[in-house]
């Protein structure tokens, strides 16, 4: 006899599968995640003053997080397509000056979460800062993604990461 996989997107057969949520309720749903790309101190003087030559990175790497998060369907096998109704990406230079922290949050209105979307919006904003950067710098390397927190249904309904197929 099979037991069900305590994973949502296998069978019993082991299989991969789309999970179906369309018994769910459509609610607000919020998720953030965080990651960081280290990085020397010349490289993050670079960035500060503009004189990275591919451009402006931080906006750059802040649009890029946002499409990203956006296509975060298209790009993950099994993954719904959500119609996310906010993506915000922001970024934090701490005094060690040795890094860039990156913040990703996504909301939708909808019968499943948004943390993929979240994480892909690091992702893609640390990847396109790496490769703005990596003529500079061949020491970057990106660490630490991960989900922060996601909220269900009324504001402040916070909820501790879990995994499954929320």
């Amino acid at each position: 006899m099979d037991t069900p996989s305590p994973l949502s997107h296998l069978d019993a057969a082991g299989n991969a599968r789309m999970v179906d949520v369309s018994h769910k309720p459509s609610v607000l749903r919020e998720a953030i995640a965080e990651g960081e790309i280290h990085m020397l101190a010349s490289t993050l003087d670079l960035v500060e003053q503009n004189q990275v030559a591919k451009g402006n990175v931080l906006a750059a790497a802040r649009l890029a997080g946002i499409m990203g998060a956006k296509k975060t369907g298209e790009l993950i096998p099994l993954c719904h397509p959500l119609p996310i109704t906010h993506c915000e990406v922001s970024f934090e230079i701490p005094e060690s000056r040795d890094r860039i922290r990156i913040r990703g949050s996504a909301r939708v209105q909808g019968p499943t979460g948004v943390e993929m979307e979240a994480l892909t919006a690091v992702t893609i904003a640390a990847l396109t800062i790496y490769d703005m950067c990596k003529a500079a710098d061949k020491t970057m390397r990106i660490e630490g993604v991960r989900l922060v927190s996601k909220t269900k249904g009324s504001p402040g309904a916070a909820q501790p990461p879990r995994s499954g197929g929320d």
